[in-house]
C-alpha cells in the first residue's frame, strides 16, 4: 500500500510567509534590546512587551491577548519580576488579584523597544514605499479580521449543531 501524497500549494503559504515575518521582527527587537545595552532581553519576553499597556494588565488576560496558556505567561512575568523588568501589585478592584505593571527598568526597556518600532515602521515605509507599505499592512490587518470573522462563524454554526442535536436527542426520549 502507497501513501496518499499530501496537497501541497503551488507557492509558499501565506501562514509561513507571515511566520517568518514574525520570528524576524521577534529576532530583531531582541538583538535591538541588546544593542540597546539590555541584554537581559530575551526571546520569550515579547510576549509581554507586546500585550502589557502601561496601566498595567492581569497575566490571564495578557496570556490570552498573546494565545499563550496562563502558565506560560505566569512564568514569563516571574522572570521578567526577577530582572526588575515588571512589578506584580494587587488589583485595587478585586484583591484576589494581581495587576502587571512595568517597573521603572521596565519602562526604560519598552520605551526604548517602542521607540524602536516607530523608526522600524519608517525603514519599512521607505523600503516599500509608502503606499505599498500601507496596502501591506491594510491586508494583513483584514487577514486577521476575516479570520476572526469566520471563527466566529464556525463556532455560531457549531453552537447551533449542538442545540439541535440536542433538541433532537431530547425529542426522542
Amino acid at each position: 500500500m502507497s501513501r496518499a501524497e499530501l496537497p501541497r500549494p503551488d507557492e509558499r503559504p501565506l501562514i509561513a510567509l507571515v511566520d517568518r515575518a514574525h520570528r524576524a521582527l521577534q529576532a530583531d527587537m531582541v538583538r535591538r534590546a541588546h544593542a540597546d545595552g539590555h541584554t537581559e532581553v530575551k526571546m520569550a519576553h515579547n510576549s509581554v512587551f507586546g500585550t502589557l499597556h502601561a496601566e498595567g494588565a492581569r497575566a490571564a488576560e495578557m496570556a490570552t491577548r498573546a494565545g499563550i496558556t496562563r502558565q506560560s505567561m505566569g512564568e514569563v512575568i516571574r522572570d521578567m519580576v526577577g530582572l526588575d523588568l515588571l512589578e506584580m501589585r494587587e488589583d485595587p478592584n478585586d484583591g484576589r488579584a494581581k495587576v502587571v505593571t512595568y517597573s521603572e527598568h521596565g519602562l526604560e526597556v519598552a520605551g526604548d523597544g517602542f521607540g524602536y518600532l516607530i523608526q522600524l515602521e519608517r525603514r519599512f515605509a521607505a523600503e516599500f514605499g509608502p503606499e505599498e507599505y500601507a496596502v501591506a499592512r491594510d491586508v494583513l490587518a483584514r487577514v486577521a479580521a476575516v479570520l476572526d470573522r469566520y471563527a466566529t462563524e464556525t463556532t455560531e454554526a457549531n453552537t447551533e449543531a449542538d442545540a439541535a442535536g440536542a433538541d433532537a436527542a431530547g425529542a426522542g426520549g
